[in-house]
């Protein structure tokens, strides 16, 4: 199973393509791709981001589930989701998340 994400150009955060929203800033609303027809969708709505430049670096990346959440398998992949690895106040993972129900984890962490 497969993601695709980028850069925006704008600002160079990270972003993920969801079929509902567009280009969005959190890797939980991404739109997996699974299987070669549905790869080259995502491939070509990148190409397009890039045409129209709203983002730079588009990727595939390769992720798994895990307790029902992406999971990106690459340490690059899971730093660009989260944040930094040395500072875990900032980036993504130090804002808080909603879960179902409108609930936010204790810590407001996101784990990766």
């Amino acid at each position: 199973m497969k993601l695709l994400t980028a850069n925006r150009l704008g600002d160079g955060e990270a972003v993920w393509w969801s079929d509902d929203l567009g280009w969005i800033e959190r890797i939980e609303g991404a739109t997996p791709a699974e299987g070669k027809d549905e790869e080259a969708r995502l491939d070509a709505i990148g190409q397009d981001g890039i045409a129209r430049n709203a983002v730079i670096d588009v990727n595939l990346i390769d992720i798994a589930i895990e307790d029902g959440r992406f999971a990106p398998l690459r340490l690059r992949e899971k730093i660009r989701a989260a944040g930094p690895t040395n500072r875990t106040d900032l980036g993504k993972q130090a804002e808080p998340v909603l879960l179902e129900g409108g609930d936010a984890p204790g810590d407001g962490h996101v784990s990766i």
